[in-house]
């Protein structure tokens, strides 16, 4: 008898889909250079985050994710009795995360929009076209949770009082911020050979020029969302992440916002979306 089993243990569909989901993001996470985000230089703009717990927050998620896929296998079908219990889940998912990381909201968003996403990826696996996961995914977003709390996040009070969408409402509409914006430039960005890394970094600048981010509005107000758009469009503009004149303006992004004490975490969240949706239709699942 061998002292260690080498042989790879076979993944469920759940388990893969948790796997994808965590991987996404760590990925996040550890993109550098981020304007004013957490990441490998750093804490951003924030004094109570840092990259080693954002990592220990991802990882705590994956039993919730399993768990959100799983209820998608049991029930086989978008309808309410999915939509409560992925909420429940995910609830219970937001407390394990709060007790790992001293109570630090790390990725209450991502909570949200990756659980409905590998939801909707379990419910049919072979249908794994990035409009199709996103289709359902609003399906389901769009049904009430008779058991959800009622009192408005931080987000939510922030979208009221400017007219903006909320994490909610993006996820409603079928998250066109990720399947619009982010994955068209992700793939025209790697297709001009700029390298991942930096495809990537412009795949999240494409979020930030059109979003209403607004863990942005809550911590800088108008003059904050204003910066990250036209900043983000500027790097763009001037050649993306990989070009000198683009990085040059990422960098005048990250101290303008830093200065404004406005972090762009919605941005995030969706960027996390979008590399978990680009890893499915990769074949990764």
């Amino acid at each position: 008898m061998h002292a260690f089993n080498l042989q790879p243990k076979t993944l469920s569909p759940a388990e893969r889909l948790a796997d994808l989901a965590v991987d996404a993001l760590i990925d996040e996470a550890d993109l550098s250079p981020k304007p004013a985000l957490v990441d490998r230089r750093g804490n951003g703009a924030h004094t109570d985050l840092h990259l080693g717990l954002m990592h220990a927050s991802a990882l705590s998620l994956w039993p919730a994710f399993k768990e959100m896929a799983e209820a998608a296998i049991e029930f086989g079908e978008v309808g309410v009795p999915l939509r409560e219990a992925i909420g429940l889940i995910g609830r219970e998912g937001e407390e394990v995360m709060l007790a790992t990381t001293g109570g630090v909201n790390t990725h209450r968003g991502a909570i949200w929009a990756l659980g409905l996403l590998v939801a909707a990826a379990a419910l049919e696996p072979e249908s794994i076209a990035a409009g199709s996961i996103t289709l359902r995914a609003a399906r389901l977003a769009l049904l009430d949770d008779r058991y959800a709390p009622r009192p408005l996040s931080h987000g939510a009070q922030v979208a009221q009082r400017y007219g903006a969408r909320g994490a909610r409402e993006e996820a409603q509409l079928g998250f066109p911020a990720v399947t619009q914006r982010a994955l068209p430039q992700l793939k025209r960005s790697r297709a001009a050979g700029h390298g991942e890394q930096n495809a990537r970094l412009d795949a999240l600048l494409a979020i930030m020029t059109n979003l209403a981010d607004t863990c942005v509005l809550y911590r800088a107000g108008e003059q904050g969302l204003q910066t990250m758009q036209l900043g983000a469009q500027a790097v763009l503009d001037a050649g993306g992440s990989a070009s000198l004149a683009g990085r040059r303006r990422l960098h005048e992004l990250d101290e303008q916002l830093i200065a404004l004490n406005a972090s762009p975490g919605g941005a995030a969240d969706l960027f996390a979306a979008c590399l978990f949706i680009d890893r499915i239709e990769s074949g990764a699942f």
